[in-house]
């Protein structure tokens, strides 16, 4: 199993965005990077791009949306006490809220989190891969009271050309782009959670990402990730 940094803080960055939206690039650009750094710097900061449906009528169906996706950035609007939803949008750990493409409200908010000792450890691993079907274990310390786990599938290194819409003619790079995602209650330690993959997943670009979020204010208190290469 994998754990957190013990000395520090982590930072989850989720990003609601979509193929038909032609300010999210830049926020996805930024999310890239982000998440690039961290990995050269072995930092905590766990990147996911949640892409959104509520685009796909106006001109380019993203075949990475899902309505889960929007029904996630909605709670997220309950939650912030926010009318309507928008992309580009970032979210860090849950808790504080911006548009996606403001590198100094993303920096500021990431060091924030970092500075911010967590307050549940959390291990996972991928207990068993078969096909289309993964499956998850879980180890929370302590299990918080009214807590979710959620755990996504994240792909880096995704292209796609844009045909239609407000990006038409352009080939975007993605990546962390959530392709499989579950959340389940935390009512014990330990767990399993399970998850039905895309046929397409490259298992070398994926990476698993676990996270425990409160229910109501959304914060989030404890994440960790794994390679899907080397599990």
């Amino acid at each position: 199993m994998t754990n957190p940094a013990t000395d520090g803080g982590f930072a989850v960055v989720e990003l609601f965005t979509s193929q038909g939206c032609n300010s999210c690039p830049p926020a996805e650009e930024l999310l890239t990077e982000i998440e690039r750094d961290a990995r050269e710097r072995a930092e905590p900061i766990f990147g996911l791009g949640f892409h959104v449906d509520y685009w796909d009528d106006l001109g380019w169906p993203d075949q990475f949306a899902d309505p889960a996706h929007t029904a996630r950035q909605q709670a997220y609007a309950r939650a912030f006490g926010t009318r309507g939803l928008y992309t580009p949008q970032m979210v860090v750990n849950g808790g504080v809220e911006f548009v996606g493409s403001d590198r100094r409200r993303a920096a500021d908010a990431i060091a924030t989190a970092l500075a911010t000792p967590p307050a549940t450890a959390l291990a996972a691993s991928v207990a068993e891969r078969n096909g289309r079907r993964m499956a998850v274990d879980y180890r929370v310390e302590p299990p918080p009271e009214r807590t979710v786990l959620n755990v996504a599938v994240a792909q880096r290194g995704l292209r796609s050309e844009i045909a239609r819409g407000e990006n038409a003619g352009r080939t975007l790079r993605q990546d962390n782009v959530v392709r499989a995602f579950a959340s389940v209650g935390l009512d014990s330690a330990r767990g399993r959670v399970e998850l039905t993959t895309p046929p397409d997943l490259d298992p070398g670009d994926a990476v698993v990402v676990a996270y425990v979020q409160r229910e109501g204010s959304g914060s989030i208190v404890g994440a960790t990730t794994v390679e899907l290469s080397a599990a």
